[in-house]
């Protein structure tokens, strides 16, 4: 798979998290929710991640 599929992908499932967060806060779950913005958060970080990698690389 290329890197920008990946990277792609990798976004997508970022973006997914955050809604999926708008959507815990209307049925008030905390729980969820601080699951949902670490998920987010740490797929954001292990993009950046691999892309300062990619940059280093090329």
């Amino acid at each position: 798979m290329s890197h920008n599929v990946k990277m792609f992908l990798l976004a997508v499932l970022v973006v997914l998290c955050f809604v999926l967060a708008a959507i815990v806060i209307s049925y008030r779950n905390y729980f969820l929710l601080v699951i949902t913005l670490l998920a987010g958060f740490g797929l954001m970080g292990y993009g950046l991640t691999l892309k300062r990698k990619h940059q280093e690389k090329n």
